[in-house]
């Protein structure tokens, strides 16, 4: 029953990893947890393990598409290593209740940026002319999959350290709670960077793989890891982000992301009713 459980939940997230380039990572802590017993700790551990090959494989995925910005994805990747390596010194010596319940918090923000971001109908159609948060639209123009969109004047010194602000946090997320943090990655690819959002979907798993690496290398050592339960999971999960990978070029990515936003609200209600308790 674990095996099929195990298999299950990786094709789930491995599709929505595939396919909207972050958000199914998120969902990993609390299958690990709830539905296959695993201490909270240790499955943050094994999150990071199943995110990081399963973002790595669909990073091969896109990138045979031309979907992938490698230059970008490793500066990016980078520059939240240091965040990485905070975030899990930090998770170590976290109480595991307060770990899960900041988990529900962090599963609400997520949703939130999500519907935020795609909520609204042809908000990523080409040629949506759109404010990048400094009071100035940017119109974007048709690109061809591997490039990125044209978005006006050169990258600013203000976005750079935009840029390395939001690296540093999705880094600190990854290392405290195992999420990839690729929800986070997406919008700022596009926002900042000025992506496509199919070429910001196969970056963001790029940047993912990096910072799992790093959170990983820290924690490895201090936590025991159940390869039983990891190993088909993640196999599981790789499959399904091949066909999230391919799903990305054909479904629109604003009813992709409502759906798992409503599912995140769901389950983070879930979590934070069972792990609250704990903390009164």
């Amino acid at each position: 029953m674990t095996l099929v459980l195990a298999v299950g939940l990786g094709l789930l997230i491995g599709l929505a990893l595939g396919a909207l380039g972050g958000g199914g990572s998120i969902l990993t802590v609390p299958a690990l947890v709830y539905l296959l017993g695993e201490p909270p700790h240790a499955a943050a551990t094994a999150s990071l393990i199943i995110v990081g090959v399963t973002a790595l494989s669909g990073t091969l995925t896109h990138a045979r598409a031309g979907t992938v910005q490698w230059k970008q994805g490793f500066t990016f990747g980078v520059l939240g290593i240091l965040g990485s390596y905070a975030g899990s010194r930090l998770s170590a010596a976290a109480d595991p209740q307060l770990l899960l319940f900041g988990f529900a918090v962090l599963m609400l923000l997520a949703a939130a940026a999500m519907l935020r971001r795609f909520g609204r109908d042809g908000a990523d159609a080409p040629g949506h002319s759109e404010d990048d948060g400094d009071g100035q639209g940017t119109e974007t123009r048709r690109a061809r999959p591997g490039n990125t969109m044209v978005t006006g004047p050169r990258l600013q010194a203000g976005r750079v350290g935009r840029v390395g602000l939001t690296a540093s946090a999705v880094g600190l997320l990854t290392g405290f709670f195992g999420v990839g943090g690729g929800f986070v990655v997406v919008p700022a690819l596009v926002l900042v960077l000025g992506f496509e959002m199919r070429v910001a979907v196969g970056t963001s798993l790029l940047v993912v793989a990096v910072n799992a690496a790093t959170a990983l290398a820290a924690r490895l050592g201090s936590v025991e890891v159940d390869w039983a339960v990891v190993l088909p999971f993640t196999v599981a999960a790789i499959a399904g982000a091949g066909g999230g990978g391919r799903l990305a070029g054909r479904a629109r990515p604003q009813t992709l992301a409502r759906a798992f936003a409503y599912l995140l609200v769901v389950l983070a209600g879930y979590v934070a009713a069972r792990s609250l308790p704990h903390l009164l």
